[in-house]
C-alpha cells in the first residue's frame, strides 16, 4: 500500500467516525462515501474466510476445542507480542441473542472477557433493561486479541481490516457453534468485520442484516452512547433493542416501549 492510499484510509475512517459521532462536517456526506468507497480492498476479493473447524461431539467440547485454540493463536505476531491474553468470549452458548463488538480494549486485555470496561457496563444495563440477564446471552468480539498500541500511548486503536479478516473464522466458528436466533453488531467497525460495509451507523441501524443466515442487527457501540448521551441516541440504540426482543419473542412491556420518549 502506497502513502496516498494510507493517508485515504486514514481519511475514510476518521471522517466517518465524525460523522458517526454526529460531527458538522465542511465536506458533503456524498463526498465521504466517495472517499470510504476508494479505501483499499483486499487484494483478492473473495468470500470471507470458512469458520475454524471444530469436531466435538457436544456444544460444550466445540466451544472448549475452539477456546484451545484461539488462546496460542500468533496468526497476527503483533497483537500476540503485547497482549496480556486472548478475549475468546463469555456467555450462554445456547443463547438466542448474540453481540458482536470489534476488539477487546485495555480492560478487557487484562481480565480476558469482552465489554468489562465503562461501554460494557452500560451494555450490560441495556441488556437487563431487555429483560434478560448478561449470562443469558453470548459476548464476543470479531478480535479476539487487543490492538497494540504505540509505546507509550494509552487508549485503544480500531482494529484493520487484515486483522479482522484474519480472526474472523474464529468468530464464524462460535456462530456456528452457538446458532443464535439473532446477531446484534455493536457499532460501525464490527459491521465492516462481519459484513464488509464501511457506512456510517445512521445508515446501517435500525433494519435487519443478514450473517451466516442468521438475522443481523447493528447498532451504535455502547462506547457511542458515553460520548453522546442525549435521549434521542439512548432512544434510537433502544428501538434497535426493540426489535431484536421481537424476533426473538422477549415480552415487552409499554414501559418498555416508552424508554427515551420525551
Amino acid at each position: 500500500m502506497n502513502h496516498f492510499q494510507k493517508a485515504l484510509d486514514f481519511t475514510a475512517d476518521s471522517l466517518r467516525k465524525l460523522s458517526d459521532s454526529g460531527s458538522n462536517l465542511r465536506g458533503s456526506r456524498e463526498s465521504l462515501h466517495r472517499l470510504a468507497a476508494a479505501r483499499p480492498r483486499p487484494a483478492s476479493p473473495q468470500p470471507s474466510p470458512e469458520a475454524f473447524p471444530t469436531t466435538g461431539v457436544t456444544k460444550q467440547a466445540r466451544i472448549e476445542q475452539l477456546r484451545s485454540a484461539v488462546a496460542p493463536c500468533q496468526k497476527c505476531p503483533n497483537l500476540a507480542r503485547t497482549r496480556t491474553q486472548t478475549v475468546f468470549g463469555v456467555g450462554n452458548i445456547d443463547a438466542r441473542i448474540m453481540f458482536v463488538g470489534e476488539a477487546p480494549g485495555a480492560d478487557e486485555d487484562l481480565r480476558g472477557e469482552p465489554f468489562v470496561g465503562k461501554a460494557g457496563q452500560l451494555l450490560t444495563k441495556i441488556i437487563e433493561a431487555m429483560g434478560v440477564k448478561r449470562s443469558d446471552v453470548f459476548i464476543a468480539n470479531v478480535l479476539k486479541c487487543r490492538p497494540d498500541m504505540p509505546p507509550g500511548s494509552s487508549g485503544n486503536r480500531r482494529p484493520t481490516t487484515l486483522e479482522m479478516q484474519t480472526c474472523l473464522p474464529y468468530l464464524r466458528a462460535q456462530i456456528e457453534v452457538i446458532q443464535p436466533a439473532v446477531l446484534v453488531a455493536l457499532g460501525s467497525v464490527a459491521m465492516e468485520g462481519l459484513l464488509g460495509s464501511v457506512e456510517p451507523m445512521a445508515r446501517l441501524r435500525g433494519r435487519w442484516h443478514e450473517f451466516q443466515r442468521i438475522p443481523l442487527m447493528a447498532t451504535y457501540h455502547p462506547a457511542y452512547l458515553l460520548r453522546n448521551q442525549s435521549p434521542s441516541e439512548k432512544r434510537k440504540v433502544w428501538e434497535d433493542m426493540l426489535l431484536v426482543m421481537e424476533r426473538v419473542g422477549l415480552p415487552i412491556s409499554e414501559k418498555q416501549r416508552g424508554f427515551f420518549l420525551r
